[in-house]
C-alpha cells in the first residue's frame, strides 16, 4: 500500500507524460501497484504518524498503584522518579511529572508573604500528628531554622515535656548550634498562660523555661489565630508529610507492615541529608543543607547537656541520635525479612 504522498506523485507523474515502468522505478514499487491506483482513482487514506510508547508507560501501573495506596494524601513526582529511576527508569523527571499531573487536578497554591530572618536568629518548632491511639501513637518533632530553612526531624510516640526537651537537645547537635529564639504556638509543653502578665508577657512551663535558659535561647509565642506566623516550619511539615511519610508508609502498607518510631527515624535521618538538604528550596531557590553551613557559626555554642535530662530517660531514638551523628548510620535494624518485605514491596 502506499501512502497519501506516493499515490499524489503516480498522478503528477502520469500526468507528465511518464510511463508505468518510470514511475514504478522512481517510487519503488511494481508496475501493477501503479496501474491500480491510476485506474481505481481514489486517493488512500492520510496515514498519521505512529505514536511511539512512552518511556513511563512500562511503569504505569506502579506509578497507579503507588498514588491509589497513598491515597488521600499524595506522593510528589519527584519521589515516584527516583523510584522508578532505581528499576531502570531513564527518562526525565518532567515526563512523569506529566504522567502523575493526569492523576489528580493541579491546585493553585494560596499566595503568602514570607519574612526573612537573619542567619542564626530564629527557629520555628511543631509537632505533627500521624496516629494517636493507645499505645500506638506516632508523633514528628520538627524544628525548622529560619535563615538556612535547614531542618531536624524525629519521631516519638508521645508530646510530653520530657520528650520535647529530649528533641530540642537532639536537634541543637543537629545544627551544630543554638539560634538565639525558638518560636511556638500554643504548646501546653511550653506555655502555661498567654498574656500573663501583659501583652506579650507570656507564663511559660517552668521546666521548658528553665531548659531554655540552660541553653540560651528565648522562647516566643505566635500571633493567636496566625498559624502562619511560623509558616517556615509549616511549610517543612507538609513536605515531609508528602515527599517523605506518605511515600515510606504505602511502600510498608505494599508490604503488609506498619511504620514504627525506630524505622521512621532511621529513614528519616538518611532522608534530611540525602534529599531535604540537598535540594533546592521553594521560596530561597538554596539547597538547606550548603546554607546551614553559611549559618552556622552565627549560631551560639552548645552548652553542656541539661542535667535534668541527664537524670531522666531519654526517648530510645534520641540516646541513638548521638552516636548516629558521630557515624551516621547506627545499627538500628529490624529482621532481615522485613527489609526483604520492604524492598520487593518497592521493586
Amino acid at each position: 500500500m502506499v501512502s497519501y504522498e506516493e499515490y499524489m506523485q503516480i498522478k503528477i507523474m502520469r500526468k507528465q507524460g511518464k510511463s508505468l515502468r518510470t514511475i514504478a522505478c522512481e517510487l519503488g514499487c511494481s508496475v501493477n501497484t501503479v496501474r491500480k491506483y491510476l485506474e481505481d482513482g481514489t486517493a488512500p487514506a492520510y496515514q498519521g504518524r505512529v505514536k511511539r510508547e512512552s518511556k513511563v508507560a512500562p511503569f504505569a501501573t506502579y506509578l497507579q498503584q503507588r498514588v491509589a495506596a497513598a491515597a488521600p494524601d499524595w506522593i510528589p513526582a519527584t519521589v515516584l522518579w527516583r523510584e522508578i529511576c532505581a528499576q531502570g527508569f531513564d527518562g526525565s523527571e518532567r515526563t512523569v511529572r506529566s504522567f502523575v499531573a493526569t492523576l489528580r487536578p493541579v491546585r493553585t497554591p494560596d499566595p503568602l508573604v514570607r519574612f526573612e530572618t537573619i542567619a542564626g536568629d530564629q527557629m520555628q518548632v511543631d509537632w505533627i500528628e500521624f496516629r494517636r491511639r493507645k499505645g500506638d501513637s506516632l508523633f514528628a518533632f520538627v524544628a525548622t531554622l529560619g535563615f538556612s530553612r535547614a531542618s531536624y526531624v524525629e519521631f516519638v510516640t508521645d508530646m510530653r515535656l520530657n520528650t520535647l526537651l529530649a528533641c530540642h537537645a537532639n536537634c541543637f547537635t543537629w545544627f551544630g548550634g543554638v539560634p538565639r529564639r525558638a518560636l511556638y504556638d500554643n504548646m501546653k509543653t511550653v506555655v502555661i498562660e498567654r498574656d500573663a502578665y501583659g501583652p506579650r508577657l507570656h507564663r511559660f512551663q517552668p521546666g521548658f523555661l528553665d531548659f531554655a535558659k540552660h541553653y540560651g535561647f528565648q522562647p516566643e509565642l505566635c500571633r493567636p489565630y496566625r498559624a502562619k506566623t511560623k509558616g517556615k516550619v509549616e511549610r517543612m511539615n507538609g513536605y515531609i508529610r508528602r515527599s517523605f511519610y506518605v511515600p515510606l508508609v504505602a511502600r510498608l502498607k505494599l508490604a503488609g507492615l506498619q511504620l514504627d518510631v525506630v524505622t521512621a527515624n532511621v529513614e528519616v535521618w538518611r532522608w534530611l541529608r540525602e534529599v531535604a538538604d540537598v535540594r533546592s528550596h521553594g521560596t530561597t531557590k538554596l539547597r538547606p543543607g550548603t546554607q546551614l553551613v553559611v549559618e552556622r557559626p552565627s549560631l551560639q555554642n552548645l552548652p553542656q547537656p541539661y542535667p535534668a535530662l541527664i537524670k531522666t530517660a531519654i526517648p530510645a531514638s534520641g540516646k541513638q541520635l548521638h552516636d548516629r551523628f558521630q557515624n551516621w548510620i547506627a545499627p538500628l535494624q529490624h529482621p532481615l525479612s522485613i527489609y526483604d518485605q520492604m524492598m520487593g514491596a518497592a521493586a
